[in-house]
């Protein structure tokens, strides 16, 4: 599941699973993974004055802090797109609750943030303040309310 994204043999809008439910076209599969890309290059300018063998070891939270924000971003989207609360129906039962998408783009928003700490407290400081605003900046744009 999700691994035929590089096969051409199969229509663009095919639509694969990946974890947790989530169905994707291979199309928009592609053009997460270009914004992941894309995010990760931004990350990575503002480590090009860093040694390359220090640059090495950041990869992998520079790669975690990509895939982060784009998913933050297309879970807020979805948020905003559906709301925080689905009518959820037990039997005769039937109450608003909070959708889990709620939870995993609180956790991801804190998660995001410790990365994005941890890379930014590795900056010179002046760059560290730049970077820190900016952190900030999507921070508060992404506070659900």
């Amino acid at each position: 599941m999700g691994d035929r994204i590089g096969d051409n043999n199969f229509p663009p809008n095919e639509i694969l699973k990946i974890g947790g439910g989530i169905f994707l076209s291979i199309s928009e599969q592609l053009e997460r993974d270009k914004k992941i890309k894309q995010e990760i290059n931004k990350i990575k300018k503002i480590f090009k004055d860093f040694p390359k063998d220090k640059t090495k070891v950041l990869e992998g939270l520079i790669n975690e802090a990509a895939f982060m924000k784009v998913l933050l971003e297309d879970t807020r989207a979805d948020l905003i797109k559906k709301g925080l609360t689905e009518l959820f129906e037990q039997g005769e039962q039937s109450f608003n609750r909070e959708r889990p998408e709620v939870k995993i783009y609180t956790t991801f928003m804190q998660r995001y943030s410790g990365v994005m700490k941890q890379l930014i407290d590795l900056l010179p400081i002046e760059v560290k303040k730049q970077e820190a605003d900016a952190l900030m900046e999507f921070i508060k744009k992404g506070k659900l309310k």
